[in-house]
């Protein structure tokens, strides 16, 4: 029986994101699919998190300790010298929520070359392991981020291709998911943080550089809706489709018309 869809064209792209997009979807109803979804979840905190610490490291702060809680949720912690601007308190705060944007976006394009998946792979499993060690300081953080850099090993390892490339895409989506499934909480001004009341990001924004809250919020959620479109522009554009060609034996003579 002929395949309903030609391997490698633009429609089996667009099959396998729709796809990964309605597993992502799908996870949360099915049987047992919040256990199945928590390492994904604690991956797109992980992302959140390590965005502001990275960003305030990058800005000269100091990146203390990353905190995930078994909620799934947590925070990063950094101190800001007192010389240092506003607009650098602003940064920390954006990077945050950009992160996940950012990473989700990256991981959809290199969905799109076959020779990066496998090394895509390798480095989320060195990210995570190295931020393990170098900054998570929870019980949540040090069962449960290794698990996930158990699960993408074991694919990078033994997984084929197409299974890379739909790993690779089911993070990206997952990633893009957890940034528009949070607009209430970009929408809010002020959170509780193990019962201690605290800003939200974008409550910090508008308090560091001015302009209410949810104007930041439309800002962030544009800004990723914009790099997750891209991402998928990219991804599927025409000039990366298709099957790759066949390679002859280096025994057979090859002749081209002049």
């Amino acid at each position: 029986m002929s395949s309903l869809v030609t391997p490698g064209s633009k429609s089996e792209a667009i099959g396998r994101l729709l796809l990964a997009g309605f597993v992502v979807s799908l996870l949360p109803v099915l049987p047992f699919g919040d256990v199945l979804a928590y390492p994904f979840l604690i991956l797109t905190t992980w992302f959140h998190e390590m965005g502001h610490g990275l960003t305030a490291a990058v800005l000269g702060q100091s990146f203390e300790r990353l905190v995930l809680l078994p909620n799934g949720s947590g925070y990063a912690e950094y101190l800001i010298s007192g010389e240092a601007s506003r607009l650098v308190q602003a940064a920390i705060s954006v990077g945050g929520p950009l992160a996940p944007s950012l990473a989700g976006a990256a991981l959809i394009v290199a969905s799109a070359h076959p020779r990066a998946w496998r090394p895509v792979l390798w480095v989320m499993v060195a990210a995570i392991l190295a931020s393990t060690i170098i900054w998570v300081r929870s019980a949540t953080g040090w069962w449960a981020l290794p698990v996930a850099a158990a699960v993408l090993g074991l694919v990078a390892w033994r997984a084929s291709g197409g299974f890379q490339r739909f790993t690779l895409q089911f993070l990206g989506l997952t990633a893009a998911w957890s940034v528009f499934g949070a607009w209430r909480y970009f929408l809010t001004e002020q959170i509780m943080i193990e019962g201690q009341p605290q800003l939200s990001d974008t409550g910090a924004i508008a308090a560091a550089i001015g302009l209410p809250y949810w104007f930041w919020a439309g800002a962030i959620l544009l800004a990723s809706g914009a790099m997750f479109f891209f991402a998928l522009r990219y991804a599927l554009a025409d000039k990366r489709r298709g099957p790759p060609s066949r390679k002859l034996p280096a025994n057979v003579l090859q002749f081209k018309r002049r």
